[in-house]
């Protein structure tokens, strides 16, 4: 317009397709490193690796890859070397991935 136009400097998740989008954008920048160490869903990066030395080769490139992308998060929100996760529902670990029994306990109640 004559007045300029308005552009958001963050993704505005009050809009019905930001998730999507967002989605998109971390499928597209982690395309090449996605099921080999890396699982995205919307903003949680779930990084693994089969050894220790792997795993930090492998969290230097996620956050090099966010850094240079101009991708932040706030370092509280941060875990790192984690032997045991919960991701999506589930409790991911060296002894393999099994339903959070938080979760069960939920739906039996």
């Amino acid at each position: 317009t004559r007045y300029g136009h308005y552009e958001f400097l963050v993704m505005p998740f009050g809009l019905t397709n930001a998730p999507a989008v967002f989605m998109n954008l971390m499928n597209h920048i982690f395309h090449e490193y996605l099921d080999k160490f890396v699982i995205v869903f919307i903003d949680d990066i779930l990084v693994y690796s089969m050894s220790e030395e792997e795993h930090e080769q492998h969290l230097r490139i996620v956050l090099e890859i966010l850094r240079q992308k101009k991708l932040y998060a706030k370092f509280l929100k941060y875990e790192f070397w984690l032997q045991q996760v919960a991701f999506l529902g589930h409790i991911v670990s060296a002894d393999g991935i099994t339903i959070d029994p938080s979760k069960v306990k939920a739906i039996t109640k």
